[in-house]
Formats: C-alpha cells, structure tokens, sequence
C-alpha cells in the first residue's frame, strides 16, 4: 500500500477526545485507510500525518467524512539512513 503525508491546517487549536479519534479510525477503516504517525504543530493549529492508503483519493474521501482538513497530500517512498549504510 501507498504512503501519504497530510499537512492538515485548523483554524482553532487541535484538542481531540478519545471519542473523536475513535470516530475517525472507523472512518479510515471504512475507507481502507491506515494512519501511521502525526506530528503537531507547538500552537497545535497544523498537523503532519503519515497514513497509508490505496490512492490519495481514499484519504480525501476519509478526511471529508471526519470533517477534517486535508490540505496537502503527499505521496511518498521510504528513504532512512539504512539505505546508505
């Protein structure tokens, strides 16, 4: 499967339940979509996740059914420092 970096960005400082999260990971399976990792922003107003998916599509679809902002995806190869040792 694919990986995805998602720059999100929030009006409003980013304060997620444990139910919200919960909701959202329903949504993902729903769409065949796996998050990975996220990095907040110190202002907790923007977001970088990683996810996996069949396409981009896929992760828009799900970010609309969050209600969720998907400004920026990004497909992506793995690359790490092992690679060049």
């Amino acid at each position: 499967m694919a990986k995805f970096m998602i720059e999100r960005n929030f009006a409003e400082a980013l304060d997620p339940t444990k139910d919200d999260l919960n909701q959202i990971a329903r949504i993902n399976d729903d769409a065949g979509v796996k998050w990975l990792f996220s990095f907040l922003s110190p202002d907790k107003r923007k977001t970088y996740c990683l996810y996996e998916a069949p396409n981009a599509d896929a992760i828009r679809q799900a970010a609309k059914l969050a209600n969720l902002p998907a400004d920026v995806v990004i497909e992506g190869s793995d690359i790490g420092p092992d690679m060049f040792a």
